[in-house]
């Protein structure tokens, strides 16, 4: 079954990095797009980066782009996000997201603190 497992969260001060890892199995991870996703306490969840199955193409939400980084590795089936200069307003869990047909699946995510 398709299995999305979100790693690599964490307390961290402003100005801080954190590298966020999602490891995929249940499907064939190369042939597919996929996305990051965050959710802030008392917010909706928001699309924030998004990598095509090749890695060849990404976007990202105006809130990061600048400050973070998707890419994956295809013979580790791994997405990642590395994430700079984090802010106190990047705090969420983060979610890993991929569509396959019809269906979406979410990791179970992983939570990112920013505070001093």
């Amino acid at each position: 079954q398709v299995q999305l497992v979100e790693s690599g969260g964490g307390l961290v001060q402003p100005g801080g990095s954190l590298r966020l890892s999602c490891a995929a199995s249940g499907f064939t991870f190369s042939t597919y797009a996929m996305s990051w996703y965050r959710q802030a306490p008392g917010k909706e969840r928001e699309l924030v980066a998004h990598i095509s199955s090749g890695g060849g193409s990404t976007n990202y939400a105006d809130s990061i782009k600048g400050r973070s980084t998707i890419s994956r590795d295809n013979a580790k089936n791994t997405v990642y996000l590395q994430m700079n200069s984090l802010k106190p307003e990047d705090t969420a869990v983060y979610y890993c997201h991929a569509v396959l047909g019809s269906y979406g699946y979410w990791g179970q995510g992983t939570q990112v603190t920013v505070s001093s």
